[in-house]
């Protein structure tokens, strides 16, 4: 299924249980966006920022902040998931398996879990889905999952 004709996003109604969406397109990571979020956000830690700090590290160069691949794999899905949401009710399970390193291309993909109407607000409903950010030789790099709240279709 494709975003709604008026290109703003998916309605409650529009989820399907069991759907799921190849968000596109991906995302490369480069040393700035990785040092600029790191010192932005005051993540102090030099496996960030110190090129030769971090080749004495198990992984030999600059590990890309977390936080960063949290947030732009969240934003690759925003288009299809939550561009309409009225709030983002939060995140759980996020899990991180396998590093993600200068230079490497972000790819995601989510399922809808489930999803109920709102008992306190009878326009709107609540989804969750689930969330696989992948790099680019298909490596899981983070999975999460998900919870929004978006409006149910206006009446015609």
């Amino acid at each position: 299924m494709t975003a709604s004709k008026d290109g703003d996003g998916r309605y409650y109604d529009d989820f399907t249980v069991g759907e799921v969406y190849e968000h596109w397109p991906g995302r490369t990571i480069n040393e700035t966006d990785n040092t600029w979020f790191t010192l932005l956000t005051m993540n102090t830690h030099p496996a960030h920022f110190d090129t030769e700090y971090a080749a004495g590290t198990e992984f030999g160069k600059l590990l890309v902040n977390s936080c960063l691949t949290l947030s732009i794999v969240t934003g690759m899905t925003v288009r299809d998931t939550s561009q309409r949401a009225i709030a983002n009710l939060g995140w759980t399970d996020i899990k991180m398996p396998a590093p993600v390193f200068v230079g490497d291309t972000l790819y995601a993909s989510s399922e809808i879990l489930k999803k109920r109407e709102s008992k306190s607000r009878p326009h709107q409903g609540i989804v969750r889905f689930a969330t696989t950010g992948r790099k680019q030789d298909g490596t899981v790099v983070m999975t999460y999952e998900r919870t929004i709240l978006v409006p149910k279709r206006p009446a015609s």
